[in-house]
């Protein structure tokens, strides 16, 4: 089954409409969708490799759009929802110290959550609950999200067809690796925040 699943994916991401959906879901990515862009990447650039780098720039585009949305979130909806909780539990003073590290720090948060396995969504929101200043949010996005696309594509598009055949050859351990590493980025998430 998971190896009709890959066919299935490989013979859609040659199909003309792969670049608008792999723009859509690293759009919805980073603001509230848990699957990353990289699985539809991956195909996309594999079927045809000229379009590697088109496909890096619309994902960092589009996943720097999406976190702006997830900043909007954080900004609009923390008076309503999240303020009260950290009252209810008594959480205000230690949240305005965490406030201040992140404004100083959050370029940091940003551009290492854009770039590894922790959930980029879970940064942009609280970008924006913690106000950091957006041009810096947007720079740092910028460079992470689209360093990661750029080095995921441009690997893919150097070592294209033995990284195919090491994908066919590994399909199983790779997906476990995948969700393995999918879980413990929400995890590291949870204990961190």
């Amino acid at each position: 089954m998971l190896r009709r699943l890959y066919d299935w994916t490989m013979k859609q991401a040659g199909h003309r409409h792969a670049l608008p959906a792999v723009a859509g879901i690293s759009f919805i990515e980073s603001s509230v969708f848990p699957i990353p862009p990289d699985v539809l990447i991956i195909p996309m650039v594999l079927a045809e490799r000229t379009k590697a780098w088109l496909i890096a720039t619309v994902c960092t585009i589009a996943s720097v759009a999406g976190g702006l949305l997830g900043y909007a979130i954080g900004y609009f909806l923390f008076e309503q929802l999240g303020q009260p909780i950290l009252a209810f539990y008594g959480y205000t003073e230690q949240f305005q110290e965490f406030r201040g590290f992140y404004q100083e720090w959050g370029f940091w948060f940003v551009a290492a959550a854009g770039f590894t396995p922790f959930p980029y969504k879970v940064i942009t929101i609280a970008s924006g609950v913690l106000t950091l200043n957006p041009v810096v949010f947007v720079l740092a996005s910028v460079a992470s999200r689209g360093g990661r696309f750029f080095i995921l594509c441009g690997l893919l598009w150097y070592f294209g067809p033995p990284i195919r055949m090491f994908i066919e050859r590994h399909l199983a351990l790779l997906t476990v690796l995948f969700f393995v590493l999918l879980f413990g980025g929400f995890l590291v998430a949870h204990y961190m925040l």
